[in-house]
């Protein structure tokens, strides 16, 4: 069976530079590399590392009081890639150092780690170093790990099945809950697979069971063939492949076959002498998760009609930020609400780049408004706050 993703991770960064930006020139005097145009590179599929390699060499980055430099760099990298043990790691290293010197930027890197993985515990603990250091309140206790409800106007991930559903595809479906569990939702397709066997039908209910118990929202797509192959491998009276009996009556409760689901009930409750499943209708759920977009129209403080991003976008063909250039379309003030933006990869962080500098070339002024400290800091680091106001959440 052929699995293919839209809204994958990106393999795992080069590690950065020890040190890149402002250097002398033969006079002494303070001057920059040379950069080049961000727009121009590649920010998609398997040459992510390639171009985050470029980017090294283009982005400036310093050692300042904010916590600027390479510790910073590689912790925002390490977590937009998904590695958030690894980026908890980075940034206690250095911030547990004796006598170290790092500015607000990692301190709030590290609270904003927490409150985004859910580790009260270990934010609590960090709190009273943070305010005896900057003498300030630290910033209060919020639970930003939990996923968003799904809703008209969010789009979840999807997942093509092709060619055979088979015992072989076990690895495929544990990713496919990985992915589901993390989104909080997902969008399987089944219009290309061209064969279904009994075991293949026991690991997709087992899947779509799983998901189902940890709440998580499944809508599946162009089901008609495959229930049409399932309904020519099964036959009234004979108690046998059972799964395939029970995906036949999951998938028409999908496309919304009431009657069709009826008749094929009724078969079942004879062939297997037991209660079939009850009629519930999921193609309502189906069309809401489908047919929107990611990102919802949302209406920030001041009254000016805003737009949104959410949860954690990822992969190349992000429709939630393409979208964002249209929604600007003749507006001139963009306010871009990030409150419940968990995570940007380094994919998407480059198309939001490439659409924030064509807007600015328009002479369009866009704000990020709410931003978490850990996606702030890979958009520092991508050069994004260049062509836009980036402000931090409290």
């Amino acid at each position: 069976m052929a699995l293919s993703f839209f809204g994958k991770k990106t393999p795992a960064a080069s590690p950065p530079r020890e040190q890149a930006g402002v250097r002398p020139d033969k006079g002494g005097r303070q001057t920059q590399p040379p950069r080049t145009e961000l727009s121009t590179l590649d920010f998609s599929g398997g040459d992510a590392n390639r171009a985050l390699a470029q980017c090294a060499e283009l982005v400036e980055v310093q050692e300042v009081g904010s916590g600027i430099g390479a510790i910073y760099e590689e912790a925002a990298v390490l977590y937009a890639n998904g590695n958030n043990s690894e980026a908890e790691k980075v940034l206690a290293s250095i911030l547990d150092e004796a006598h170290n010197t790092a500015g607000e930027g990692l301190w709030m890197m590290l609270l904003d780690l927490y409150r985004l993985t859910g580790q009260r515990d270990k934010f609590e603990s960090r709190v009273l170093d943070y305010a005896t250091r900057f003498e300030r309140s630290p910033p209060p206790w919020l639970d930003l790990s939990s996923q968003p409800s799904v809703r008209q106007g969010d789009r979840l991930p999807l997942v093509n099945l092709a060619g055979s559903l088979s015992g072989q595809a076990a690895t495929q479906f544990q990713q496919i809950g990985v992915i589901g569990r993390k989104s909080g939702g997902v969008r399987i397709d089944l219009g290309k697979l061209r064969a279904v066997d009994e075991t293949g039908c026991t690991l997709l209910r087992q899947t779509l069971a799983s998901l189902a118990a940890d709440r998580v929202k499944v809508a599946l797509l162009n089901g008609a063939s495959m229930a049409n192959m399932l309904a020519g491998q099964i036959a009234p009276g004979k108690a046998e492949s059972r799964d395939m009996w029970l995906l036949l009556l999951e998938l028409l409760q999908h496309t919304g076959e009431q009657e069709r689901f009826e008749q094929i009930a009724v078969d079942y409750a004879i062939t297997f002498e037991e209660s079939p499943p009850s009629w519930e209708g999921r193609e309502q759920m189906r069309a809401a998760v489908s047919t929107a977009g990611l990102a919802a129209p949302a209406a920030p403080a001041g009254g000016d009609e805003g737009f949104r991003l959410e949860g954690e976008l990822v992969g190349a063909s992000n429709d939630a930020i393409k979208r964002l250039a249209a929604f600007a379309g003749d507006r001139r003030n963009v306010s871009v609400d990030c409150g419940r933006l968990r995570r940007l990869d380094f994919v998407s962080a480059g198309t939001l780049f490439n659409i924030l500098a064509t807007l600015q070339t328009q002479g369009k002024l866009v704000e990020l408004q709410n931003v978490n400290a850990m996606v702030a800091a890979l958009l520092r680091v991508m050069g994004v706050d260049q062509v836009a106001q980036v402000t931090l959440r409290i």
